[in-house]
């Protein structure tokens, strides 16, 4: 793991050095080793030599060590001194180099932090402001000071063998050009830093292999095998204490918790307990553990360097990783593409960092455009799927006759509505949008349309994405016969109802570009009209393609606006709602502001305010609801209201434990990588397969690079499908207490005891525990009862849900929970969500106001590929580059155009503008 933490002052990063970076100019004593200043920068200053307590502090006062000058032209009184890149080395590793007789660990794990670091330093930036200039420049040159850790804090008299180094860089860096020392530009560092910590661990696990120890991939890092998990578990009193006290105050973030590590440091132990002592009392330690008694007592785990039976290909990192970026999203950083690509390799030294760096590079799927600093990449395959859905669509325009082609009847709606449903009827086009802010009537509109067009006899089929959303909203406003735009795709018989008919999708900005592209498919070949009705400011689709947008920006479908909001009946609140509705965030809270709506917390008690104002709405009969932006900080919610409900009286004393299955939501590249699957997952199958069926549940026996074995609750045993990954979904079991009177959710289509149909998302009540111990819902509005076993896993808490699983949702009062551990996951399409759920009133509950507005701005839209490839984005070198090396390798497509690029991309002379 590597993580990078400013200082921001010169008095922090003094103290800093003394509490956590050396407690003299030398020796704690042998736990910790001299430090050392590194990089060319420090060779420039001629400082790369110890590190010494009057030097750090030198380049703290931003002062030249050797000339006692100023270091940069300017030192501001507020600013950041310098960052913290500090590596941590996999727990495994820590107890081996523990055990070791020499330093062969420490020296494998000093000399990747070396080379990161000089990675890292390669990239230093520095803003370039001069004669009109705003731009920034590389300079490749920092200084930093390395320390080399062997401990961590103590919990407790002794602290537990912990291998790491923190590589304290100072805020400057020299400007060849402008031949100076100026203050450099970390920002794009700290965004690449899961990309350095990839390449890390790779470096750090092909040293490993080569001293012949055998690695395990984990989910975000390695361990050496052989360690047992006893005992990695054992030395991790540190990481354990952190995660306990983060549960508690609800803290998530990895920033949160890096400054939540920094907060409850504990005072090193007093001098006295050398190295020999330590481990002497760690290998004591060792032997008290069940099952670990042999590893301090000359059991080797290293063996001669293993030779790869099968020689590993760099393609094949490339290609998983390919697949597991490109099935969420249509454009993705370079960096975040080899991320993944390098952790895919640990585990196979036969690919090093540089072979898959140039296999990406020379792949000729990929087109690259470089914006800024950053380049972004996108797929031929994924341009290909948004040119065939936006010309499907433009193909359509005007091959209809109107279903009014005269007067249209008198439509008893506002004005805004009235226009949407006069679009439609009398439209020409194959397509049409009705896009619509949250709270503005889609639904009555929508009521209004069908009945007209079943007045000239035509029918409506109507879907939506989610079952949630056909099954549940859609039915209960009227259309009864709703179904899913799944269904509808499967379904020949659903398909052949559509002939010459009208099919509406309600919520269609949650559809990805491949399932909107085969309902264009399909209403072409029915001859049917479609009409997507959705709203592109609120959340899309998991899957890649924010299809609705994509129609409606590029592709010029004309769309009817509907803004004018009823949900909210404050009218401040309403006012607040329609300033998120267009993107002004600022107005938008200024007027949250005035009403009282945004709250700072107790830092100590963080959630009681909120607990205690949605407990005093449900006492008052309001119904009422409570969102996170994240799922770990809604359980810490969840936990606080929890403990007050049954407090009031309003939930039962007893609880029982169920057990919960949580969908790990693998892509389908981690489901064919035997790497992805540990002991004790649970697989459950959504269709049959060869000696499984649909809906049953198996357990993960085994794992190996030939094979993963599962087995079912009667002891049968098979090797999981791998090849077949659509078929199946991954989990995690754990449990959660369930008592009368809590809100629940169901996390997957199933059937309760008697057979009745469950859905994804619904929200059930906890009437009551039979004497079996069966769980006894009942749905709040239909009054219907269903009956649950303990083990039915698919079933969670629904008293704090997450933005995502509110959308559609509306209620008296809504409370958010948006405190800055929340913050990586918030931007203005979470926010307006969230925030527009409520008819009478709204409270957000922070301890940060100004970074909530400034993350509650970002729009975080997602790039389609037809729009990184068009209009000023496109790089020209790179077009060019691409052309040429296309040109030059016979058998290849040719280049696409930067002219072609734009015409398919940008509005044509037929675009019809927004009504």
């Amino acid at each position: 793991m590597i993580r990078m933490i400013p200082s921001s002052s010169e008095s922090q990063a003094k103290a800093y050095f003394s509490d956590v970076l050396s407690k003299s100019d030398y020796y704690i004593n042998d736990q910790e080793l001299q430090g050392q200043f590194r990089g060319l920068l420090a060779e420039r200053l001629g400082i790369d030599k110890p590190a010494t307590k009057g030097i750090f502090y030198l380049l703290c006062e931003n002062k030249n060590p050797v000339t006692g000058g100023s270091l940069t032209p300017r030192t501001k009184e507020a600013r950041i001194v310098g960052y913290d890149i500090n590596f941590h080395c996999p727990k495994s590793l820590s107890i081996l180099h523990m055990l070791a007789k020499d330093n062969h660990i420490m020296d494998a794990f000093q000399q990747s932090v070396y080379e990161t670091m000089r990675e890292i330093e390669a990239e230093s930036r520095t803003r370039v402001r001069k004669k009109g200039a705003y731009d920034d420049r590389v300079t490749a040159e920092l200084a930093w000071a390395e320390f080399i850790h062997q401990t961590a804090r103590p919990v407790g008299y002794v602290p537990d063998p912990h291998l790491h180094a923190h590589c304290f860089v100072f805020n400057a860096t020299w400007d060849a050009q402008e031949k100076e020392i100026k203050a450099g530009k970390f920002r794009d560092i700290k965004r690449d830093m899961p990309y350095f910590q990839a390449r890390f661990h790779k470096r750090l696990s092909d040293k490993m292999i080569a001293l012949g120890y055998r690695v395990r991939r984990t989910d975000h890092s390695f361990e050496i095998e052989g360690v047992p998990q006893a005992a990695i578990d054992h030395f991790s009193k540190r990481t354990n204490e952190i995660g306990q006290i983060a549960k508690e105050k609800g803290i998530t973030d990895a920033k949160e918790l890096a400054e939540l590590g920094a907060r409850t440091r504990r005072k090193k132990q007093k001098k006295g307990l050398g190295m020999d002592v330590l481990k002497t009392e760690w290998k004591k330690q060792i032997r008290l553990l069940n099952g670990d008694k042999n590893l301090d007592q000359g059991q080797s785990i290293r063996f001669a360097t293993v030779k790869e039976t099968q020689t590993p290909q760099p393609e094949q990192s490339v290609d998983y990783a390919l697949r597991h970026c490109f099935e969420r999203a249509s454009v993705k950083p370079d960096r975040r593409i080899l991320e993944h690509a390098y952790r895919h390799a640990i585990g196979s030294p036969g690919v090093s960092l540089d072979t898959i760096t140039d296999c990406f590079l020379r792949d000729d799927r990929l087109l690259h455009v470089k914006q800024g600093s950053q380049t972004f990449t996108t797929t031929k395959e994924v341009l290909t799927e948004e040119k065939r859905m936006v010309e499907l669509a433009r193909d359509g325009r005007g091959k209809f006759a109107p279903l009014y082609p005269q007067e249209v009847p008198d439509i008893k709606l506002d004005a805004q509505q009235s226009k949407a449903v006069r679009h439609v009827l009398t439209t020409k086009n194959l397509i049409s949008i009705i896009r619509g802010a949250a709270g503005t009537g889609k639904t009555k509109l929508m009521q209004q349309a069908v009945a007209l067009i079943g007045k000239i006899g035509k029918k409506v089929i109507v879907v939506a994405p989610t079952i949630e959303a056909s099954h549940g909203v859609l039915k209960e406003d009227g259309f009864k016969d709703a179904e899913t735009v799944a269904k509808l795709l499967s379904s020949p018989g659903l398909q052949n109802s559509l002939n010459g008919q009208v099919l509406w999708v309600d919520e269609a900005g949650m559809l990805g570009t491949k399932d909107m592209t085969a309902l264009i498919e399909l209403a072409t070949k029915k001859n049917a009209r479609l009409i997507l009705g959705g709203d592109t400011r609120q959340h899309s689709a998991v899957v890649r393609g924010d299809a609705l947008r994509i129609l409606n920006t590029v592709g010029g479908i004309k769309a009817a606006e509907v803004e004018k909001i009823y949900r909210q009946k404050n009218e401040y609140y309403r006012a607040a709602v329609e300033d998120l509705s267009k993107g002004a965030i600022g107005d938008a809270f200024e007027k949250l502001e005035s009403m009282g709506s945004i709250k700072n917390v107790d830092l100590l008690n963080p959630h009681e305010a909120l607990v205690n104002d949605y407990t005093d709405a449900l006492k008052r009969k309001k119904s009422a609801l409570v969102i996170s932006p994240t799922h770990k900080h809604g359980d810490a919610v969840t936990a606080e209201i929890r403990k007050k409900l049954r407090q009031l009286g309003l939930i039962g004393k007893k609880e029982i434990t169920v057990k919960w299955l949580v969908n790990l939501n693998l892509t389908q590249a981690d489901k064919e990588d035997w790497r992805s699957f540990r002991d004790g997952h649970v697989i459950q199958f959504n269709q049959h397969v060869a000696g499984g069926k649909r809906g049953s549940v198996w357990a993960v026996k085994s794992t190996s690079d030939r094979d993963v074995i599962i087995q079912d609750t009667e002891g049968k045993t098979m090797s999981l499908p791998r090849d077949k990954a659509s078929r199946f979904d991954v989990y995690r079991k754990t449990e959660i207490g369930i008592s009368t009177g809590d809100s629940v959710k169901i996390t997957r289509d199933s059937l309760d005891e008697k057979k009745k149909r469950l859905n994804n998302g619904m929200t059930f009540d906890v009437v009551a525990i039979d004497k079996k111990g069966n769980i006894i819902l009942r749905n709040k509005r239909s009054k219907a009862t269903y009956s649950l076993k303990a083990d039915f896993g698919h079933m969670t808490h629904a008293h704090c849900i997450t933005s995502h699983a509110s959308q559609g949702k509306t209620v008296d009062e809504v409370f958010i929970a948006q405190p800055a551990s929340t913050f990586p996951a918030t931007d203005l399409k979470q926010f307006y969500v969230s925030v527009s759920r409520g008819k009478h009133n709204v409270s957000i509950y922070t301890d940060d106001k100004a970074a909530l507005l400034e993350h509650a701005s970002n729009m975080r839209d997602r790039y389609s590929a037809l729009e990184l490839l068009s209009g000023e984005t496109v790089h020209e070198q790179h077009i060019a580059l691409k052309q040429r090396n296309d040109y030059a390798s016979p058998g290849k497509d040719k280049a696409v155009t930067k002219d072609h690029l734009k015409n398919m991309a940008t509005k044509d002379k037929d675009y019809e503008p927004e009504l």
